[in-house]
């Protein structure tokens, strides 16, 4: 049955309530589920994706994981910090020890390095164990199982071969007529149905459904992330969860650091549309992707769909993962 989209009244605490009840998909795959929407994605679903591929051009949405990322500090995230622990310059000094080895046998030499960072400081997946609400997560369980040991529940691994399916872009800024939405600017359902309908979509069940506002590109065009971390965005309204309910969608994501718009619509909430689609709907959901190059490819040649494949890190326990995206055409 079709839902219908709220009103553009004001968005309350009591339409909150309404939306996570009305959404809440607890115990529809079951009550061991832990993947949520991702259940859409059927076999005959990636097969009908990969019918897609006819060019072989692999486009990828990830935001390089730099010390120049987006994170300012805001919220806690910081960028990710690379440092080396081995490299060339220490080979050809002579510096490196090999096993047992004084020096390299046979002239043998090496490069490793680390890596710190958040899990979600870049393009990245949200788990279905990093959102709470009153208590619960996904599927009614209790928001105590994620722990200082990880998330015994809902994990991020959990979706490690899960995301491949096909893929929509929709454009909004292309939409509109200009080169990015402004910060605080919704998107509201109507929107998306005349930015598919502009690309000659219908939007399936489960599709991972893209939705750019320009955000990103615009700050990395101007050089300089300004309020992109935590601040105000442009973003899809409070009121598109009915929309996103009823296209049965496998996940979304968008080149913004949160999705929804910010400011909030909900006076004194944090993210409240989350609150409906990770901890109700058990919606996968993406950031801070990149799809400015996607964007003008599928400008050029007319095709807004394509195989899309997007796995996490199987990082036990972890509550959100940063991944590479692709869109395959």
């Amino acid at each position: 049955m079709a839902v219908q989209a709220a009103s553009r009244g004001p968005v309350t605490r009591e339409l909150l309530d309404e939306y996570c009840e009305r959404f809440r998909n607890w115990g529809n795959w079951g009550s061991e589920d832990e993947i949520g929407t991702l259940n859409y994605i059927t076999p005959s679903k990636v097969i009908e994706a990969a019918g897609l591929v006819r060019q072989g051009k692999i486009l990828s949405l990830a935001l390089p994981f730099e010390a120049s990322s987006p994170q300012t500090g805001r919220f806690g995230r910081v960028n990710p910090i690379h440092q080396m622990v081995a490299t060339g310059t220490d080979h050809v000094a002579g510096n490196q020890r090999v096993l047992d080895f004084e020096e390299g046998p046979y002239g043998f030499g090496y490069a490793d390095d680390t890596i710190t960072m958040y899990l979600q400081t870049g393009t990245q997946w949200d788990g279905l164990s990093h959102i709470f609400r009153d208590g619960k997560m996904w599927n009614g369980r209790d928001a105590r199982l994620v722990s200082s040991a990880g998330a015994a529940r809902n994990g991020i691994e959990k979706f490690k071969d899960k995301v491949v399916t096909r893929g929509v872009l929709l454009d909004i800024p292309r939409l509109k007529g200009v080169e990015h939405l402004e910060p605080g600017e919704a998107i509201y359902a109507e929107d998306l149905d005349a930015a598919a309908a502009r690309a000659g979509l219908v939007i399936g069940e489960g599709d991972i459904v893209l939705i750019r506002t320009g955000e990103l590109g615009r700050r990395l065009r101007e050089r300089n992330w300004g309020p992109f971390s935590a601040g105000d965005a442009p973003g899809i309204s409070f009121t598109t969860a009915p929309w996103l309910a009823e296209k049965r969608l496998a996940g979304i994501a968008s080149d913004t650091w949160g999705v929804e718009v910010r400011p909030n619509e909900l006076k004194g909430a944090f993210q409240p549309l989350h609150l409906v689609i990770v901890v109700n709907m058990g919606l996968l959901v993406g950031e801070i992707f990149y799809l400015e190059e996607l964007a003008q490819d599928c400008a050029q040649d007319g095709v807004y769909e394509f195989l899309f494949v997007a796995s996490p890190l199987p990082i036990t326990g972890a509550v959100g993962s940063p991944i590479n995206p692709l869109a395959i055409k």
